[in-house]
């Protein structure tokens, strides 16, 4: 790389572009740009890795032009800190610059990276729900998509369920996934917060899951946290794993913290608290709720004590000791002597 161009921040500035930068490995959050640049400078750790790699969204677009923005998915290795790997930060700038130049927007710039080792595509639900807050933070029209997933909220679908006034929940299957996907970042747009909270319970489960896969980046109401709440203490009582997981995901972000707190508790006491989807989930999704020592020793004595299996704890332990605000809380736990023999042997067994 050029001794001009030292981040990809001065090399989309150098293109004359605007631009900003998400974390979307676990929760789609914006990045701000100073605190980015400390990132590539590995002045700090990256705060979200996840299987040791940063994964990136990088949105730019020449502000002389009125095409839709570019977007790279990138994704880039970690040191055993969470530092950048900046050896390969730079190798992807260096292939960008061999391949466009500076001239990284425009129709020469059409799958000249295709082919690069850093690049890469987000699964379906990421993509639906990075498509649509995109558009939110654009200021621009949903998909053609959404009109029919808010009716579809509503629990009135077709014209003889609407003059009925049946409940149309079963009807999904016309629904888009990037309908559910703009209705969930758009909670507070007409009547759809209202609307979600009178269909939570009655969604089936093919809706129940990607929906929860969106609402894991929105900061959702409190309301609707403090119905999530409600609602899995019922599914504890039936013993209803996927509901559990998908109360977790859509609650990971909400603003009410504390009751997503609550919610992880209650879960962790219950016995759905040992089951390795539910597990992973609050590892994957409610990790900001780990940062508390307390509640991530109860946490990680849940995964020691899951018998099915064998890998479990480990690979759990493995992806919190990466993330900067938990390490030391997990590092600790390792020289805490109150733990159970069987927590004991778990972290033995690292070692071993």
């Amino acid at each position: 790389m050029s001794d001009q161009i030292a981040t990809l921040g001065q090399l989309l500035d150098g293109a004359g572009t605007q631009w900003r930068a998400f974390d979307i490995g676990r929760h789609i959050t914006k990045l701000d740009k100073k605190q980015f640049l400390a990132i590539e400078q590995a002045q700090v750790p990256y705060p979200y890795p996840l299987a040791g790699h940063a994964w990136l969204a990088i949105q730019f677009w020449d502000t002389k032009a009125s095409k839709e923005p570019y977007v790279w998915f990138l994704k880039f290795p970690l040191d055993e800190q969470s530092m950048l790997v900046s050896a390969s930060r730079d190798h992807f700038a260096d292939m960008v610059i061999q391949a466009l130049g500076t001239e990284i927007t425009g129709e020469q710039a059409d799958g000249k990276l295709d082919n690069n080792p850093y690049v890469f595509t987000p699964n379906a639900n990421k993509l639906a729900a990075f498509n649509a807050q995109v558009k939110v933070l654009l200021k621009q029209p949903a998909s053609q998509y959404y009109e029919h997933a808010q009716l579809y909220f509503s629990g009135k679908i077709g014209a003889q369920l609407y003059f009925s006034g049946k409940i149309g929940f079963d009807n999904w299957q016309s629904v888009a996934l990037q309908g559910i996907a703009d209705f969930a970042l758009r909670l507070g747009s007409d009547t759809n917060l209202s609307n979600l909270q009178k269909a939570w319970a009655h969604l089936p489960i093919e809706v129940l899951q990607p929906l929860s896969a969106m609402l894991e980046h929105v900061e959702i109401p409190t309301s609707m946290s403090e119905l999530l709440v409600d609602y899995t203490q019922a599914a504890i009582s039936n013993n209803d794993t996927l509901a559990i997981t998908a109360a977790l995901r859509a609650v990971s972000k909400g603003q009410a913290q504390g009751l997503c707190a609550q919610l992880v508790d209650t879960v962790l006491s219950s016995p759905a608290g040992q089951n390795s989807d539910v597990l992973l989930t609050i590892a994957g999704r409610c990790f900001k709720q780990l940062e508390n020592p307390e509640r991530l020793h109860v946490f990680m004595d849940n995964c020691a004590h899951h018998q099915k299996i064998e890998e479990l704890f480990p690979s759990i332990f493995a992806d919190l000791v990466a993330i900067p605000t938990i390490r030391p809380h997990l590092l600790g736990l390792l020289r805490k002597e109150n733990r159970s023999e069987t927590l004991a042997r778990a972290i033995g067994r690292l070692f071993s």
